[in-house]
Protein backbone atom coordinates (compact mmCIF):
# COMPACT_ATOMS: atom_id res chain seq x y z
CA UNK A 1 0.00 0.00 0.00
CA UNK A 2 1.29 2.98 -0.92
CA UNK A 3 0.63 6.82 0.72
CA UNK A 4 0.62 9.91 -0.09
CA UNK A 5 0.85 12.77 2.41
CA UNK A 6 1.17 16.59 1.39
CA UNK A 7 2.43 19.53 3.86
CA UNK A 8 2.68 23.24 3.39
CA UNK A 9 0.14 25.22 2.00
CA UNK A 10 -1.10 28.01 3.59
CA UNK A 11 -2.24 31.65 2.81
CA UNK A 12 0.80 33.82 1.11
CA UNK A 13 1.21 37.51 -0.73
CA UNK A 14 1.46 37.72 -4.51
CA UNK A 15 5.20 37.87 -4.84
CA UNK A 16 5.72 35.38 -2.06
CA UNK A 17 7.20 32.16 -1.73
CA UNK A 18 5.96 28.43 -0.58
CA UNK A 19 7.31 25.21 -0.29
CA UNK A 20 4.99 21.90 -0.19
CA UNK A 21 6.09 18.77 1.18
CA UNK A 22 5.08 15.05 -0.16
CA UNK A 23 6.09 12.14 1.80
CA UNK A 24 5.72 9.02 0.64
CA UNK A 25 5.40 5.63 2.67
CA UNK A 26 4.99 1.44 1.07
CA UNK A 27 6.00 -0.28 -1.81
CA UNK A 28 7.79 2.16 -4.13
CA UNK A 29 9.22 1.03 -7.36
CA UNK A 30 12.59 2.07 -8.52
CA UNK A 31 11.48 3.60 -12.10
CA UNK A 32 8.59 5.68 -11.10
CA UNK A 33 7.59 9.34 -11.43
CA UNK A 34 6.82 12.16 -9.52
CA UNK A 35 4.30 14.78 -9.95
CA UNK A 36 2.74 18.02 -8.50
CA UNK A 37 -0.95 18.80 -9.62
CA UNK A 38 -3.49 21.71 -8.97
CA UNK A 39 -7.27 22.28 -9.28
CA UNK A 40 -8.39 25.88 -9.27
CA UNK A 41 -12.28 26.26 -7.95
CA UNK A 42 -13.99 25.32 -11.50
CA UNK A 43 -10.99 24.42 -13.25
CA UNK A 44 -9.71 20.72 -14.37
CA UNK A 45 -6.89 19.44 -12.32
CA UNK A 46 -3.80 20.32 -14.46
CA UNK A 47 0.17 19.02 -14.41
CA UNK A 48 2.52 21.53 -12.54
CA UNK A 49 5.76 19.61 -13.01
CA UNK A 50 7.01 16.16 -12.65
CA UNK A 51 10.05 14.53 -12.26
CA UNK A 52 11.69 11.14 -13.24
CA UNK A 53 13.11 9.00 -10.69
CA UNK A 54 16.16 7.40 -12.67
CA UNK A 55 16.91 10.09 -14.97
CA UNK A 56 16.02 12.97 -12.92
CA UNK A 57 14.58 14.99 -15.90
CA UNK A 58 12.32 17.27 -14.84
CA UNK A 59 8.74 18.72 -16.53
CA UNK A 60 6.77 22.02 -15.70
CA UNK A 61 3.53 23.45 -16.93
CA UNK A 62 4.56 26.76 -18.97
CA UNK A 63 2.57 28.76 -16.26
CA UNK A 64 4.98 28.02 -13.69
CA UNK A 65 8.56 27.49 -15.39
CA UNK A 66 11.08 29.86 -14.07
CA UNK A 67 8.93 30.05 -10.66
CA UNK A 68 8.47 26.72 -9.38
CA UNK A 69 11.21 24.08 -8.68
CA UNK A 70 10.42 20.14 -8.27
CA UNK A 71 12.91 18.02 -6.52
CA UNK A 72 13.49 15.10 -4.40
CA UNK A 73 14.95 13.57 -1.15
CA UNK A 74 15.21 9.64 -1.90
CA UNK A 75 16.77 8.82 1.38
CA UNK A 76 13.42 11.10 3.01
CA UNK A 77 11.07 9.79 0.37
CA UNK A 78 9.86 13.01 -0.09
CA UNK A 79 8.96 15.05 -2.78
CA UNK A 80 9.10 18.81 -2.46
CA UNK A 81 7.86 21.95 -4.98
CA UNK A 82 9.42 25.42 -4.08
CA UNK A 83 6.86 27.82 -5.07
CA UNK A 84 8.30 31.56 -5.41
CA UNK A 85 6.73 34.31 -6.68
CA UNK A 86 3.43 33.47 -6.47
CA UNK A 87 0.61 34.98 -8.12
CA UNK A 88 -3.27 34.99 -7.78
CA UNK A 89 -3.72 32.04 -10.35
CA UNK A 90 -1.75 29.88 -8.25
CA UNK A 91 -4.26 29.57 -6.42
CA UNK A 92 -5.69 25.96 -6.32
CA UNK A 93 -5.67 22.71 -4.09
CA UNK A 94 -1.98 21.31 -4.61
CA UNK A 95 -1.82 17.29 -5.40
CA UNK A 96 1.09 15.06 -5.23
CA UNK A 97 0.90 11.71 -7.58
CA UNK A 98 3.32 8.73 -7.76
CA UNK A 99 3.05 6.89 -11.10
CA UNK A 100 5.10 3.81 -11.24
CA UNK A 101 5.15 0.15 -12.89
CA UNK A 102 3.31 -2.95 -10.46
CA UNK A 103 4.51 -5.86 -12.97
CA UNK A 104 2.73 -5.06 -15.99
CA UNK A 105 0.12 -2.18 -14.90
CA UNK A 106 1.13 1.49 -14.46
CA UNK A 107 -0.50 2.79 -11.55
CA UNK A 108 -1.16 5.98 -10.03
CA UNK A 109 -1.50 7.01 -6.36
CA UNK A 110 -2.76 10.40 -5.22
CA UNK A 111 -2.05 12.41 -1.79
CA UNK A 112 -5.37 14.06 -0.13
CA UNK A 113 -4.26 17.56 -1.54
CA UNK A 114 -3.29 20.73 0.63
CA UNK A 115 -4.98 24.17 -0.67
CA UNK A 116 -2.55 26.71 -1.31
CA UNK A 117 -4.37 30.69 -1.17
CA UNK A 118 -2.57 33.50 -2.64
CA UNK A 119 -4.12 36.79 -1.67
CA UNK A 120 -3.11 40.17 -0.88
Amino acid sequence: QVQLVESGGGLVQPGGSLRLSCEISGSISSTNVMGWYRQAPGKQRELVATMQSQSGSTNYAASVKGRFTISRDHAKNTVYLQMNTLEPEDTAIYYCKLAQMEGLLFRDYWGQGTQVTVSS
